[in-house]
């Protein structure tokens, strides 16, 4: 189950990666597409952090980082090696894609400092409240997830557009998916106890 969950972390990282280069309208809101499933790492973190122990899981966030980094410098290489003349998709492989180097160290920078200060205060809820994996959940990713969106937007887009908005909207919608995903912890905990006993 644990190779599992680390398996899925890492894959919603790299996904919430690429589908970020589309912004979504939703009740109002604009955020880049990958907020959805960007804001369940945070849950699949801490319930990591139950099964790794605080250092395992640091390490797992810095093993994300890195693959985050090697993605976004693997696609740049691609968007700069020249293509053959009948492949006729270059401008769009570079236009979904090919974010541009802010938007990259804006992800990367966000995402390295709100995934270590998850880390941090869940492990502080941890020691505090031995019970209520759910409140330590939704009380860890309410401090994260506004970092991370802090600190995303800002880098990305001060000086561009009014930066408030964007920060409001996603992070609403991150903390809507926080308490989406909820019973996803009692389910990682179930599927536990199951293996455990067989």
């Amino acid at each position: 189950m644990t190779s599992l969950l680390i398996g899925v972390y890492i894959a919603c990282e790299l996904i919430a990666n690429v589908t970020a280069a589309k912004p979504v309208a939703l009740f109002g809101l604009v955020a880049p597409g990958g907020v959805f499933i960007y804001a369940l790492t945070f849950t699949l973190l801490d319930l990591l952090h139950e099964r790794l122990g605080h250092k395992g899981v640091r390490t797992l966030v810095y093993t994300a980082f890195i693959a985050n980094g090697l993605l976004a410098g693997y696609i740049a290489f691609i968007a700069a090696m020249p293509a053959p003349p009948f492949y006729s998709n270059q401008d769009a492989f570079v236009a979904v894609l090919g974010s541009t180097p802010r938007i990259v160290v804006a992800s990367l920078t966000a995402y390295l400092i709100s995934a270590l200060l998850d880390v941090e205060v869940y492990a502080r809820l941890r020691e505090r409240f031995a019970h209520g994996t759910w409140s330590r959940i939704l009380l860890s990713n309410t401090v994260s997830t506004a970092v991370d969106s802090a600190v995303f937007v800002v880098i990305a887009f001060a000086g561009i557009m009014p930066v408030m908005p964007l920060i409001l909207g996603q992070y609403a919608i991150k903390m809507a998916v926080t308490v989406a995903s909820l019973p996803l912890a009692y389910a990682a905990r179930s599927a536990r106890r199951s293996v455990s006993q067989a």
